[in-house]
């Protein structure tokens, strides 16, 4: 392996290991000409994957590329970082067992949009945004109905105001401690 510091062409491995979740293998690496530390991850690859792009171009399949976009969908939303990396693999896994060597980029989108769908709302809907090219605030409206009765009232109709929460009955005044007598 080449050292990403110096270009070193061989590098030792100096520790290696199990991920978390099995599906990898983590090495610690050091180059002996410049002394640099890096971490690579060895994944199983049932297949070499070509993607074929809306405009009919081939480009070859990136796991890193499918983890970035969800990344991005995902971000600042509570989501463990192991159930992100499940559904990267378990997307990538579906394709690579599919049959097929080449697979369209609608096929990876729709199976990215299924997987966050149950994950985390805000996240497919991002996703979708982007994926499916929204233009309006109508194409936010007609995915939010597609998602159901997960959001019982809790999205307001666009377009329409919020209605304003009903006046108080009575304010209630705080009651005060009473004083303590001074000795």
């Amino acid at each position: 392996m080449r050292c990403p510091f110096c270009g070193g062409p061989d590098t030792q491995v100096k520790d290696s290991r199990p991920s978390e979740d099995s599906a990898a293998i983590r090495r610690r690496r050091v180059c002996p000409d410049c002394g640099g530390r890096f971490t690579t991850f060895e994944r199983v690859q049932l297949r070499e994957l070509v993607v074929l792009k809306r405009s009919g171009k081939r480009v070859p399949f990136d796991r890193d590329k499918l983890q970035r976009s969800v990344d991005v969908a995902l971000r600042k939303r509570p989501v463990d970082p192991e159930r992100i990396d499940r559904l990267v693999s378990g997307v990538t896994r579906r394709l690579e067992s599919g049959g097929e060597g080449e697979v369209t980029s609608e096929a990876i989108g729709e199976a990215v949009m299924e997987g966050l769908k149950g994950l985390d709302d805000v996240a497919y809907v991002r996703f979708a945004s982007v994926y499916k090219n929204f233009r309006e605030a109508q194409d936010f409206q007609d995915l939010l109905g597609t998602l159901g009765g997960r959001l019982d009232g809790e999205v307001a109709s666009i377009g329409e105001p919020e209605a304003a929460p009903p006046p108080p009955e009575e304010a209630v005044k705080p009651r005060r401690r009473p004083a303590r007598p001074r000795t």
